[in-house]
């Protein structure tokens, strides 16, 4: 199976941290040359020197806050005019801040499709020429098992990760001709700060320790036990591949198993 990236050009967002720095490591290690990008200096500086350098890959970083579109816009523009072409595109932002859909103000629906489906549409177009000209081009999603089946508590989420997805199946569609593929990785419950925090605060609203808390979730999933980063990165460096060139358009869980359906 060819999963060999030397030579190929990754731009993996959200990659200070959690899945999306697990997924930069990953790729890296496959022989892409990275290009990080997230709002967090400092931590990008320390994530790139995690980066496996076998191959004499120059791997570097961006800054922008995903809330400022903007700021994205900007940020990989100015990279382009460089001359650099990028093969692979991992969209990745962390989510909208949890609560009911029935007390979300409009306000945070419009953030949230800015963070996500805006700044991918503007890195999807931004980079497509790229992949066109060099007839290669992997667009990979992070987005979540919500779109499967809705999350409790994370109403705006849920309806910006169901956009998110029809966004993908739409252009998959479009790029297929050009053997460029959009697919979309659907994490569950990942040992991530975020859902550290996420499960503090369902905890708290339970009545119960976050130990407990974290017990009884681990109990719902048939894995028993929370995925680590990496497997979700896994994922992502298979689709990235060659190996993955005729698989586009679809929606891959990696959740140990707790989506219900089909």
């Amino acid at each position: 199976m060819n999963i060999d990236l030397k030579g190929k050009n990754a731009l993996v967002c959200g990659s200070s941290q959690g899945i999306g720095k697990a997924i930069a490591i990953e790729l890296a290690s496959l022989g892409a040359q990275v290009t990080l990008f997230a709002r967090n200096k400092e931590k990008l500086e320390a994530v790139i020197k995690e980066l496996d350098t076998t191959n004499s890959q120059l791997h570097d970083f961006l800054v922008a806050d995903f809330f400022n579109t903007g700021e994205v816009k900007s940020q990989i523009d100015n990279k382009l005019k460089t001359g650099i072409t990028y093969e692979i595109l991992i969209n990745n932002t962390g989510g909208p801040p949890p609560g009911p859909i029935a007390e979300a103000k409009p306000d945070e629906f419009l953030k949230g499709f800015q963070a996500h489906l805006i700044n991918n549409q503007l890195l999807a177009q931004a980079l497509i020429p790229g992949m066109k000209k060099n007839k290669y081009g992997r667009i990979i999603n992070v987005i979540s098992s919500s779109v499967k089946v809705p999350i409790p508590g994370l109403g705006v989420s849920n309806t910006i990760r169901g956009a998110v997805a029809s966004w993908a199946k739409t252009l998959s569609g479009e790029l297929a001709p050009f053997g460029i593929t959009v697919n979309n990785l659907l994490p569950g419950f990942t040992d991530t700060a975020r859902l550290d925090a996420l499960f503090e605060r369902k905890a708290s609203e339970a009545g119960i320790s976050k130990e407990s808390y974290i017990k009884k979730a681990k109990e719902e999933i048939p894995a028993k036990r929370l995925a680590d980063p990496r497997e979700t990165a896994y994922a992502a460096a298979f689709l990235a591949s060659p190996s993955a060139a005729y698989i586009t358009g679809i929606n891959l869980p990696v959740d140990g198993g707790k989506i219900p359906c089909l």
